[in-house]
């Protein structure tokens, strides 16, 4: 009997220890498992994007060809040919490696959206179709990018994930979601906030009960992040600030289980016309998306070597009538992108510098940027990141720090 006591009292003694130790253990152990790596393959870049990735299939845990777009009326369009080569070749290989396949669904049309969402015949029709084609091309999930919706769209869209979740059954459903900032980086200090600041598009407490993995689209920056405008050395335009995409996910971490969340990391960058405002920082006006090499063949050509920036991306300055510039023609153009607005002032007096003659400036993310967001991935415990876009253009480091 006074042995089963002290084995009780030695048991006891052991439970209280571990319920002491266990939130910093779960923490560690987050920390140490491995993260989950994916991306997107655009479907304008089928070939070399299917090409790029096939040698490193054992690096990622699944693939979004990229995809599936939606017609006004509400039916789903196959962009990608995704039952042809080389998607077909390429998914009897990523299954073969058992990475799963989450074809995405692209839509930007708020208005549509809404009608057909709105409309429990229209959204019940979509979701029937969206899971015959995830069952009849024998896909792993669906990976939802609906974007620019309205506030007054949100909880169709929760009812619409939720019925796409009983639908997929033990299917994976993936949901893509554009960045969300706390207001006190959206707003100057001692602005007035107005009542519709907190009137968001999507329900991140329903997108938890209804989505296996929740990719937040943590790029496409600019100039939107009034705090560290001031804070960061100008020009400072990046496509994701380490900072920003901390605090956006730190955000999401409230309200979705950080075992979910997949951060969002881009593989391009993007030019703008700078204009310098005489005591006021710049101005800042998009011209385009670009892969690496757009931005390295304009180095190359004026003698500039690029450097880190103050969000510790790549990127330079140069005069603009020192090059005949053009657009560059790799395509890379996501809705996100299209939505970006064309021009924004930056306040930076401390940081306006002496020139005053308007000049080209390129930003863009490589592999030393996106090990970035692997550490900050693993600092915060999420599961995992998700790079945009694998088309053969990105910095070929990029791999090498997917591991």
């Amino acid at each position: 009997m006074k042995i089963m006591k002290r084995l009780l009292a030695a048991a006891t003694i052991l439970f209280f220890v571990l319920l002491f130790l266990a939130p910093s253990g779960a923490l560690a152990a987050a920390r140490s498992r491995p993260l989950e790596f994916s991306g997107w393959i655009p479907y304008w870049r089928a070939a070399t994007g299917t090409q790029d990735v096939l040698p490193h299939l054992s690096q990622l845990k699944s693939v979004m060809p990229f995809g599936y777009t939606m017609k006004s009326d509400g039916t789903l369009v196959d962009t990608a040919h995704i039952t042809e080569e080389p998607w077909t070749s390429f998914i009897a290989a990523a299954k073969k490696n058992k990475v799963r396949v989450i074809p995405t669904v692209m839509w930007g049309n708020g208005d549509s959206i809404h009608r057909i969402l709105s409309n429990t015949k229209t959204r019940i029709a979509l979701e029937n179709e969206i899971v015959k084609a995830v069952k009849e091309n024998n896909f792993d999930g669906i990976d939802i990018d609906f974007e620019a919706k309205k506030h007054e769209t949100m909880k169709y869209f929760s009812t619409f994930l939720n019925g796409l979740s009983q639908r997929l059954g033990k299917k994976w459903l993936y949901c893509t979601v554009e960045a969300r900032m706390p207001l006190e980086d959206r707003y100057s200090p001692g602005a007035k906030i107005p009542n519709d600041a907190m009137d968001y598009a999507n329900d991140y407490v329903q997108m938890n009960k209804y989505c296996d993995r929740v990719e937040i689209m943590a790029y496409d920056q600019g100039v939107i992040d009034l705090r560290l405008n001031k804070a960061r050395l100008a020009p400072y335009a990046p496509v994701a600030d380490p900072a920003w995409v901390e605090n956006m996910v730190t955000l999401a971490m409230k309200s979705i289980d950080k075992n979910k969340i997949i951060i969002g990391v881009p593989t391009y960058g993007y030019e703008y016309t700078v204009t310098p405002i005489p005591g006021d920082g710049y101005k800042y006006k998009v011209l385009w998306p670009f892969n690496l090499k757009y931005a390295t063949d304009i180095a190359t050509k004026l003698g500039i070597t690029p450097s880190r920036t103050s969000a510790n991306e790549i990127g330079f300055s140069y005069d603009p009538k020192l090059l005949a510039a053009t657009a560059p023609t790799n395509g890379v153009l996501t809705q996100t992108q299209q939505m970006m607005a064309t021009s924004s002032i930056v306040e930076n007096k401390d940081n306006a510098g002496e020139n005053r003659q308007p000049f080209n400036y390129l930003s863009w993310s490589d592999s030393k940027a996106i090990a970035d967001k692997v550490a900050l991935a693993r600092k915060l415990g999420v599961r995992g990141v998700a790079v945009f876009k694998f088309d053969g253009g990105e910095d070929e480091a990029t791999w090498s720090v997917l591991k």
